[in-house]
């Protein structure tokens, strides 16, 4: 069973049904899922959910389909590590790493997919689909095979190779568009209208939308059961950004942890930041961007929930950074010299961002942070593999290897 009601519009609070709807005919706002709070309040309770096993349908209640029914490989529960090398290196003692390198198909969007894909074929849809910066391509392609689905994924044709593979290997309908991301976009909203298929980020997005904020449910839980005191969150669309502190309000709402107060601050890549942009002339509306960065799957222009990003930013005092591609690079090797994560380009945005928001004080040293990781290192590999130092080639003696060693070191080995 599920606790979902209708569908609300963001802006005009007129309902609909549980439908494949995504816009409001209204006022063209955007729709998202209303439930039955109290229904959920007396239904959970922190051991129950503690009891459940180690993935995001522990958090049933407040998700918009069956559990029990749902396609499940895995996705959710990831690691909350508490960064200490990292945090010495910034200044940062509190600072946790919120790994969603560990997914299946090793980024967040498996999250989120888990939700569209499962109510997807709830709705009766056979065929899933989507727009995709890489990530999205690769979770909604595992998820229809494991369904029994067909999936056609639409991608930029400059993605890199590791993301293409990794949407390649579960043999979906591949798609690749002479454009950016939001040339794709534009492209999968106009078939959505023709086809009778699911657009995970489309026409079920209110649905797809709703597996982010498990993210804010998982830190709460790790955390003891509390809030953190500040998020830094890559954003792209903008969904993510806004969907972490839903979770987090929910869960207060549902008296599993006291009332939030977290800090909720952006990273953004330079060469595509409209919501950084915005926030640092201090507007309330963006201006869509033409993406030029390493970062692809930040790589959206003109994203969907920049307008509400700002509004979050400015409620939560929080702020938002925009970091160059070497900034980036730099970001990706730190995180992986101080604690062993190999992070995407994404990864790099958010760790630069820390970095950046704790050099200028916009990060109190006293706070407890939680810095969003959302894909893993080897599907942008390419980003950093020129920066990276060169093995040490040697023949198969210890007088080869003392050269070498001492040679490139600098000291006897």
């Amino acid at each position: 069973m599920t606790y979902a009601q209708n569908l609300r519009c963001r802006e005009c609070s007129r309902d609909y049904p549980l439908a494949a709807l995504h816009v409001c005919d209204f006022c063209f706002g955007p729709l998202e899922v209303l439930y039955d709070d109290d229904g959920i309040k007396a239904s959970v309770s922190r051991k129950t959910i503690a009891s459940r096993p180690a993935n995001l349908w522990r958090y049933r209640e407040f998700l918009p389909c069956d559990a029990d029914t749902a396609i499940n490989i895995g996705a959710g529960f990831t690691p909350l590590i508490h960064a200490k090398n990292l945090g010495k290196a910034l200044g940062l003692p509190n600072l946790y790493i919120k790994n969603d390198t560990a997914n299946p198909t090793w980024s967040f969007k498996d999250r989120v997919v888990a939700i569209a894909s499962s109510r997807a074929r709830e709705l009766g849809y056979e065929k899933l689909a989507c727009a995709s910066t890489g990530n999205l391509a690769n979770s909604v392609s595992a998820h229809a095979a494991a369904a029994g689905m067909e999936a056609v994924v639409v991608i930029p044709n400059d993605l890199e190779a590791g993301k293409v593979l990794g949407s390649s290997i579960y043999s979906p309908t591949l798609v690749k568009v002479a454009g950016n991301y939001d040339a794709v976009n534009r492209l999968c909203a106009e078939l959505a209208g023709t086809r009778n298929w699911a657009f995970v980020n489309v026409n079920v997005r209110p649905y797809y939308a709703e597996g982010s904020k498990t993210l804010g449910y998982e830190v709460a839980e790790q955390l003891g059961w509390r809030a953190p005191d500040h998020c830094v969150v890559p954003i792209a669309s903008g969904s993510l950004f806004v969907k972490i502190r839903k979770g987090l309000n929910e869960f207060a709402k549902a008296g599993l942890i006291d009332e939030p107060h977290t800090r909720m601050s952006g990273a953004q890549a330079t060469g595509c930041s409209p919501v950084a942009t915005a926030w640092a002339e201090g507007s309330m509306n963006f201006r869509p961007q033409r993406p030029d960065t390493i970062a692809k799957s930040l790589a959206i222009g003109n994203p969907a929930d920049g307008y509400y990003s700002l509004v979050q930013l400015k409620e939560t005092n929080g702020a938002c950074a925009s970091v160059s591609d070497d900034e980036i690079v730099a970001g990706m090797k730190l995180l992986a010299e101080t604690e062993g994560i190999f992070a995407e380009t994404a990864g790099g945005v958010t760790i630069a961002s820390v970095k950046q928001l704790a050099a200028a004080g916009r990060i109190d040293p006293d706070e407890l942070v939680v810095a969003f990781i959302t894909g893993a290192g080897f599907k942008t590999a390419e980003a950093v593999a020129d920066s990276l130092g060169p093995a040490l080639e040697i023949d198969a003696t210890v007088e080869s290897f003392e050269a070498a060693y001492e040679d490139r070191e600098g000291v006897p080995a």
